[in-house]
């Protein structure tokens, strides 16, 4: 398995496909959840890919200050149902915010969170600011990652 970060438009036509069809199987079917996938906000994204050999096991997107918060954001965080359980989500998030650290120079990461995964993200170091809202139907709450200097 093997992990690769990419700007919109260095992902081929495949990986696009394979991005949107994944993240259509999970949010809007799996969660039964109808919702605008397509926001625009992919277009000035990194993508996070984890694959398996071709298969696409592992995605999230990392946005750039200012296109949802004032902090960068992670978003559309997800692991196709066959890999969960092996720890890949949490190995994608640390490389997402080593990633964040380490290329893009910062040190806060803010995130829409479905509340039922508090404690996942909790577990790498965000912590829940406000209080819990719906979003898209589904209950959520903001996080926020400080890296302490």
């Amino acid at each position: 398995m093997y992990l690769s970060i990419k700007k919109f438009d260095e992902l081929s036509t495949r990986e696009l496909y394979d991005i949107l069809k994944k993240r259509e199987e999970v949010f809007i079917v799996e969660q039964k959840c109808p919702y605008p996938d397509c926001d625009g906000k992919d277009l000035e994204s990194y993508h996070m890919l984890y694959k398996d050999g071709e298969k696409l096991v592992g995605y999230l997107r990392i946005l750039p200050k200012g296109l949802s918060y004032d902090e960068i954001s992670l978003g559309r965080i997800l692991i196709d149902s066959s890999y969960r359980e092996q720890k890949l989500g949490s190995r994608m998030v640390k490389k997402a915010l080593e990633f964040v650290e380490t290329v893009l120079c910062e040190n806060r990461v803010r995130i829409s969170a479905q509340l039922y995964l508090l404690n996942f993200y909790s577990s790498l170091g965000f912590e829940s600011v406000g209080s819990p809202y719906e979003e898209d139907w589904i209950p959520h709450i903001e996080m926020l990652y400080k890296k302490e200097d």
